[in-house]
């Protein structure tokens, strides 16, 4: 037995509460064990831990997970009558068990050594304030984010003289088109249509650039975009479409015109708003704005957007301000946080509880782009932008040698980062307005379906980018950030692609399997480049098919046609999907798509 592969740690996504009743308990083993068994119990069932007793628990066969590229994960779930678990696992391979504890592997000769303490792993106790809790509905949303100045010009806010006309095709990086909150409003039943349940808005508060994340004036929208009375009609006609809305903070820095930033360039250190960043020396001159030189911090090194201290109490008292007037008079259902893994841990802790006490059900997203453990533990977020997620489904299509066995663990893995309640709300994403869109980066219609039917099959909340429906291209930033072509789609150009999303969009919300963690993955070595896996719920289940051989390959879909691109007789053709029914106890015949 690989005894190095053995591994489990007490707490953080390999021990934790999903409940106030159930403890998940998890293990990672190499391919060469056959079963595991979890012995666990109260600490305290034989007496107060030094003494002569002598402990013993009940055996629990554990179940196996799902495959990582070289280890298997292995689960449990125990409900602790007493809050509090003491436990340890005996492992079988072929030839022989071994025991695992916290301070190794022990064999079964020594499990029984007289006087010996065995160091049995330990959860000390379910504290109901320690449990992680994610708002219901978001696993139930289906994302659509919107880059305002691009969406749609609805004639409100007021247009200074250098805004351009409205159009098709590339862009430049400093250019205004106008899209205000009028824009949004008016292609809320749009949206509804297509399937939408929540709205992703980059920032709208007062800046001098098109993007908005160097803001100026957190306390006022944008002229350009409207007004904060607009703002808040634009959420209740959205909320009355079932729509959910979601602001973008940017807390991580800000512009050079916010006021406190002003204040201390004229006054320096004796500026009374000096500590609420990060300064290295005074004075400063604009030589200094190349901040690789180390006169003050800023968002990368960009000295147009100076780090936020929140580390400060003035800071966070400011920022939770602005947060709690969002969610309490504005209603606004989730916050976004730019550069979520910046801002202090402290200030997170804090305006979570504050949040939280406001509304129970808001919805606290961090952008970061790698592994969040460290923020995903029930205190600070409640999700993150899952891009791991995307970047597994990216490199199964740009590395042809990657095999669909090794695409599941790299899935997988994503799913085994946090615990299960976390993964239920997991923001999960393809392409946004800090990469290149997604059409763009396959380059292929067959494709792009099949990565949208990963998207919209797996657990998490699913996020579209404005104009992903019509496959809209565009390259990096700022051409993914391209205006949204009203006059095609008005026209019908785009009515094929859009009326195939609306169809995935409508069996994600129809099949409540769409939504479950666990993936049965079918692995076939005959055709290595087949992703063929099955999700299954207590009320339905269905399967997919996708085929990224460069050749067509034969498949028995297993029952009716839910969805399908490429796919005929039999036969999927190179970049096809097919989605197809496995059993159902609900009708699909009154969904809208």
């Amino acid at each position: 037995m690989k005894r190095e592969l053995l591994q489990h740690r007490a707490g953080g996504n390999e021990c934790y509460a999903l409940d106030a009743d159930r403890l998940v308990v998890m293990l990672r083993t190499g391919y060469d064990v056959n079963a595991v068994e979890l012995c666990y119990g109260d600490p305290f069932s034989a007496g107060i831990m030094g003494g002569a007793e002598s402990w013993s628990g009940d055996k629990l066969k554990m179940e196996p997970e799902c495959d990582l590229e070289y280890q298997r994960m292995w689960s449990a779930v125990v409900v602790p009558q007493y809050k509090r678990c003491k436990y340890y696992f005996e492992i079988h391979g072929e030839d022989e068990t071994v025991y695992l504890l916290e301070d190794g592997c022990y064999t079964k000769e020594k499990m029984e050594l007289p006087g010996k303490k065995q160091q049995c792993f330990f959860f000390p106790w379910m504290n109901p304030s320690d449990i992680a809790v994610t708002p219901d509905w978001v696993g139930d949303t289906v994302w659509y984010q919107i880059f305002p100045d691009r969406f749609c010009n609805g004639g409100t806010g007021q247009k200074p003289d250098y805004i351009k006309p409205w159009k098709t095709g590339k862009v430049s990086y400093m250019d205004v088109y106008g899209g205000d909150i009028g824009g949004i409003r008016k292609k809320i039943p749009y949206l509804a249509e297509l399937g939408i349940t929540g709205i992703y808005l980059t920032p709208v508060f007062l800046s001098n650039s098109n993007h908005k994340y160097n803001i100026n004036d957190y306390t006022k929208i944008d002229p350009i975009f409207g007004t904060e009375e607009e703002m808040c009609l634009m959420i209740k006609e959205a909320h009355e479409a079932g729509i959910r809305i979601m602001l973008d903070a940017v807390f991580n820095h800000c512009g050079t015109g916010f006021a406190p930033w002003r204040d201390v360039w004229e006054k320096g250190t004796k500026s009374p708003y000096y500590d609420w960043f990060f300064l290295n020396k005074w004075p400063l001159t604009k030589k200094d704005y190349d901040t690789r030189k180390g006169s003050f911090y800023s968002f990368a090194f960009y000295g147009q957007m100076p780090k936020l201290n929140t580390n400060n109490p003035q800071v966070v008292k400011y920022l939770t301000g602005l947060c709690r007037h969002w969610v309490n008079d504005w209603q606004v259902d989730g916050i976004r946080f730019d550069v979520g893994n910046e801002v202090s841990h402290s200030f997170l802790k804090h305006l979570r509880r504050e949040l939280k006490t406001d509304n129970p059900e808001i919805y606290l997203l961090g952008e970061i782009w790698h592994d969040s453990l460290e923020w995903l533990k029930g205190d600070e977020y409640d999700s993150v932008m899952n891009y791991p997620f995307a970047q597994s489904i990216n490199d199964f299509y740009v590395d042809p040698l990657m095999t669909a066995e090794q695409f599941s663990h790299q899935i997988n893995r994503c799913y085994h980062l946090y615990s299960r309640q976390m993964n239920r709300v997991l923001f999960n994403l393809l392409d946004s307005h800090d990469t290149e869109r997604l059409y763009t980066r396959v380059g292929d219609i067959g494709q792009f379906y099949q990565q949208l039917t990963l998207l919209f099959t797996m657990a998490g909340s699913p996020c579209i980018y404005y104009g992903t429906e019509i496959a809209m291209e565009g390259g990096f930033d700022p051409d993914c950030r391209r205006c949204m072509p009203w006059d095609e789609i008005e026209k019908g150009t785009y009515e094929d692609r859009s009326t195939m999303v609306k169809r995935l969009i409508a069996l994600r919300k129809e099949f409540a399997a769409a939504k479950e963690e666990k993936i049965d993955w079918h692995c076939d070595s005959a055709q290595p480049r087949l992703v063929h896996y099955e999700k299954k719920s207590d009320r339905d289940g269905f399967g997919v098919m996708l085929n990224g051989a460069k050749e067509a390959v034969r498949v028995e879909a297993g029952g009716e046609i839910l969805f399908s691109y490429g796919y005929e007789d039999e036969m999927l053709q190179k970049g096809g999907t097919v989605i197809y029914q496995i059993y159902r106890t609900s009708d699909l015949s009154n969904v809208r798509i």
